[in-house]
This record gives C-alpha cells, structure tokens and sequence, in this order.
C-alpha cells in the first residue's frame, strides 16, 4: 500500500510520508553526548513525539545507548495523587521498554518497597544501575502532570541529577506543550506550584519550529516520487502561505487532496483552495482542541482584543500571552502578536461566531443577481434591517464583548456566503480594525472550489467612548486594504458603540448609507451601524 499524508498520532516512515525527524532539532545529538538534560516544548501536533522516538529508535541501534521514550498521559486526572500518578510512570516505562527495547537493555521490575515520593526515583536507579549502556529517557507529555503529582516527580528527577550516568539517567528530556517555565500554571492546574523552578537543572528549552517552505516542498516531493502527481508551484506556494508550516496542517491539506478529493492529474492552486476549505468545515479534532481553548479565560483575555484590531492590554499577563504562543494559537514577530496562520484565523471566529450564526434568521433570498454576481447592496440593506431589530441584544449577549459587534457581523456574513463563497479575514492589531475579504464564485469546478470570483473588500471599525470618529482613518486603512488587493471600491462599516443613545435615536433607526473617495480615489461605501 502506497504511504500517505498522516493526520493522527506520530507518524510510522513506513506508513507515512516523513521528512528526517532529527533534523528539524539538531543540537539533541550534542546534548546527549553531554549527557545534558533538556526540554523540549512546542504546540500540539507539530511533531514532538515522531522526532522523540526517531531519537530513542537512533540512539539505541547507535550500540552506546538503552533509549527511550515513554510518556505520562495517564497520570493526567490524578493530579494530586502522587502515589499514583509515580506507579502509572514506572507503568509507562517499563510497557514502552518491552515494546521497543532488547531485554538486557530493559528495566528490571520496580522495587516493591519504595515510598511515595521516591517510587520514580528508586525505579530508574535501579534500571540505571543495572544497565550495560547509560540511559537516556524521553518523557512525552509530561505537563499532563499537574499540582502535587508533578512536584513529585520532577523533584525525584532533580535529586538524581548529579548521579548520573551510574545511578541516574545520562540525559532526561521532558517533553510537552509549555517550557518547564510555565508548569506552575499548567491548564487546568494551580496558579503556581509552590516552587520557582522544581526543574532548574536543565541545559537547555528547546522549541520545535514549524515546517520551512523547503520542508514543505520537500514533503510534497515524497508524495510525487511515490504516485507521479505533481503539484504546481503556486499550489506549493499556497500551502505553505496558508498553513505557515504547521505540521499537522501541511499534512492535513496533503491528505484531503489525496483521499478525500480524489484529484487525478496536477494538483492546482485552485485544488488547495478548495482543500483549505473542506478541512475548515471538517472541525477535525486537531482544530477542535484549539478553538476549545478559547473558553479558557486567560487565552480570551488575549485573543479577544486581537479578533477586534486592538492592541493586547498591558494587563494581560505576559505569560498568558506565551501560553497562547506555546499552545499554537498565535505566532510572534518583531512588530506584533498575530493568528499563526490564515487557517487558525479562519478557525477561531467561525468558531466564535457559530453560536450567534444559529440564532440569525434570515429571509429566504437567493444573495445573487441574474448574471451570477453577489448582490453586496441588498446584502448590505438585509444587514440594516438585521441589525436594527437583533444587533442590541445580541452585541450585549455577546460573551466576548471586546469583540462583540466584529462577531455578530462575521456570523451574519457568514450566514449569507455558506454554499456561495468564502470570507478572508485579517486583524489590524493595534489600528483597530477588522478587514473582511468576501470571495463570491462565479463558476466552481467539479470539486466545488471557484473557478472564476469576485471579490468584495469590507473594512469594520468600531466608535468606542473617549475617540474621534473613525470615518478618516478607515478610509485611509481601507485605501491601502483595497491597493493591496488591486480593488478600486470597497465598503466601510462603522458602528457606533459609544454609551447613550448613539445618533440621538434609538437602535431601530440605525444603517445610514453614503459614499466618500479614499485617498487614493477609490469609491468607498460607507454604512453606520
């Protein structure tokens, strides 16, 4: 059976197309000559564990090693009991060990004797001291350890540090989704263990890094060299602007093109179009779990002044804001916070948005004209009478209110484009300002995606208590919105969210229409709401 593009658990070269683990983490070899001790953290699904047993699978047929990885889920809801919670990693160890290492190199039973608080200890030590070659140890998914389990066993693993190799492990790499910095506030957990660090012997965090657009194409090659179909350039390029070489997206992507589209000939930059949108709309578990994580409290503090253009506030803690970087869901660079990638920042307000999508009815009304074009006027003339008689109670229902009016818009649009176009988004962080591209098909191919479209440029802003009013700034950053994409007319709407009556009169007369030049003498639609 040929291999194939995976998109569950850690990934078999056997099975799946695979690019060289180790290579995405070239200092481990070192730090295991050092018989250092390190962390390895990135966001889920990225690759941490194909890399980890890649590692213990090398080290061991090296002939100078007995490696392996292990990991500690189980002990995941027994966070404050630790005498479990050190019998099911001793359990972890040893079932791992019979799996993927010969028998002299496995440990031997655990001491039935240890206490609670040494079993951890006690157990790798006797492996250890036993063994004809010095240990090495990949412990995966340790920050599913929480409160007093935790504490537990990363003390244990501190105490041994300076016997090692005899009678401790020669190098221990934890692995999971935070930096050993941020165990202390796990999710989930307690606000802080009670310990700076309660494992300050490591040499160094490492971080696995997304995909490279090489990688990408490197990937993608595999899949030719095995079937003969190629892919277009600006089909590879595509899929790495999209996904900016998450793992698991790039993957994803490869997998609904190959099984799920069934695309015989050259993949095209259209095909990937049409993929992107097919995994959006599939709420596979992947995305799932991340927009799960937008009921936490800390990630909303984050991520809702981002979906509204605004800057984070500075009383976000800085931690929360590398919780959401540690967890996938946003990307740093020297300017700003952003979605780390387009198909997250697809993800996350579809996902906001779907509880109020449910509530908005609409009349039944195909949303184009004769010749196959979008009606925008009458979209925007539903959206006024909408909004007059629901926007009240539902910006005020909004459980993110920071974001509420850029919601409750997003799902509106998205109720009239579902089954005729798509909706692009993009975050002004920091401008204050939500850019929508509305992307309606004219024609579509046999897989559904556009063949032909037309595009409708939408910039939101929003009055808020104590500003000027926004028209002269959005029709400046609608102006280079609109340069970018090589539009000559976009719509520009403004809600009034100041407290008090907004125009002197009620919500049922709101939705006054006008036009204004940009100032590169683009026509602007202007709609206050």
């Amino acid at each position: 059976m040929p291999r194939h593009f995976n998109v569950a658990g850690p990934n078999n070269p056997e099975w799946h197309y695979t690019l060289p683990a180790l290579a995405r983490l070239p200092q481990v070899e070192q730090l295991v000559a050092e018989r250092s001790w390190f962390v390895l953290h990135a966001p889920r699904q990225t690759g941490k564990t194909t890399a980890m047993r890649a590692l213990a699978q090398e080290l061991t047929a090296s002939g100078h090693y007995a490696a392996l990885w292990a990991t500690c889920e189980a002990g995941e809801p027994f966070r404050r009991e630790p005498a479990i919670v050190e019998r099911l990693v001793c359990d972890a160890i040893a079932t791992s060990a019979s799996l993927h290492l010969p028998e002299e190199l496995r440990p031997p039973p655990a001491p039935s004797n240890a206490a609670v608080g040494s079993m951890v200890a006690a157990y790798l030590r006797a492996w250890c001291e036993t063994s004809p070659r010095p240990v090495v140890l990949l412990l995966d998914e340790i920050d599913a350890l929480q409160d007093e389990a935790l504490i537990s066993v990363l003390r244990q693993l501190r105490g041994m540090y300076p016997n090692r190799p005899a009678a401790a492990p020669s190098t221990i790499a934890l692995i999971g989704l935070r930096d050993v910095r941020d165990y202390k506030v796990a999710s989930g957990g307690s606000p802080h263990l009670g310990t700076a660090s309660p494992f300050n012997i490591k040499a160094e965090s490492l971080t696995l890094a997304s995909f490279s657009e090489d990688d990408v194409r490197a990937l993608y090659a595999l899949h030719t060299a095995e079937t003969g179909q190629e892919l277009a350039p600006e089909a590879l390029e595509l899929i790495f602007q999209v996904t900016q070489g998450q793992p698991w997206l790039v993957n994803a992507l490869g997998y609904q093109l190959q099984r799920k589209m069934g695309i015989e000939g050259r993949v095209e930059a259209a095909h990937v179009e049409r993929a992107k949108e097919l995994l959006i709309l599939s709420r596979s578990t992947h995305l799932d779990s991340l927009a799960d994580k937008l009921n936490e409290p800390r990630v909303r503090a984050v991520i809702a002044p981002i979906l509204a253009g605004d800057e984070v506030p500075m009383s976000v803690a800085m931690r929360d804001i590398e919780y959401c970087i540690d967890l996938g869901l946003l990307a740093a660079d020297t300017r700003s916070l952003r979605i780390a990638n387009p198909i997250y920042r697809e993800v996350l307000p579809r996902e906001l948005t779907a509880p109020t999508q449910i509530r908005i009815v609409l009349p039944s009304r195909r949303w184009a004209l004769p010749d196959g074009r979008l009606d925008l006027q009458g979209l925007l003339d539903a959206l006024v009478a909408f909004w007059r008689q629901n926007g009240e109670w539902m910006v005020v229902g909004q459980d993110w209110p920071e974001a509420a009016h850029q919601i409750v818009l997003m799902a509106f649009l998205q109720r009239v484009v579902n089954g005729g176009g798509t909706i692009e988004r993009e975050y002004g962080l920091g401008r204050g300002r939500l850019d929508l591209l509305i992307r309606w098909a004219l024609t579509v191919d046999q897989y559904g995606g556009a063949r032909t479209e037309e595009r409708h440029a939408i910039e939101v802003k929003v009055w808020r208590d104590g500003q000027k009013d926004p028209l002269p700034k959005g029709l400046e950053q609608l102006d280079g919105y609109l340069e970018r994409l090589g539009l000559r007319a976009g719509t520009l709407i403004l809600f009034d969210a100041r407290s008090g009556s907004p125009t002197g009169e009620g919500w049922e007369t709101r939705g006054e229409f006008g036009e204004a030049m940009s100032p590169g003498g683009r026509l602007v639609t202007v709609l206050r709401l």
